[in-house]
């Protein structure tokens, strides 16, 4: 059964920053590109980033602000977010890519002063 658990979320101050990671289990993330995506209050899910083997690619809104990585090794996924934004608030969750499994509780992200 394949599961992604995610953590690293919380509150944070605009302009603040977290490092969010995902472990994977039941598959082996090497074999897939992976992804972050997130849902925010109201809206649907979205597309944030995605790391192949060596490219990467980032949704429009993140600005050069985020920074997606892996390790195989330790079939986890990492999304560094940097200079976070109130508009940045939701649950943020990791997939494989472009075809998303079974989604995990996702981890949240509040940006509020």
């Amino acid at each position: 059964q394949v599961q992604f658990v995610e953590s690293g979320g919380g509150l944070v101050q605009p302009g603040g920053s977290l490092r969010l990671s995902c472990e994977a289990s039941g598959i082996s993330i090497i074999a897939f590109a992976m992804a972050w995506y997130r849902q925010l209050p109201g809206n649907q899910r979205e597309f944030v980033a995605r790391v192949g083997a060596v490219s990467k690619h980032y949704a429009d809104f993140v600005n050069d602000r985020f920074t997606i990585s892996r390790d195989n090794d330790k079939n986890t996924v990492f999304l560094e977010m940097n200079s976070l934004e109130p508009e940045d608030t939701g649950v943020y969750y990791c997939n494989t890519a472009p075809n998303p499994r079974s989604w995990g509780q996702g981890t949240q992200v509040t940006v509020s002063s």
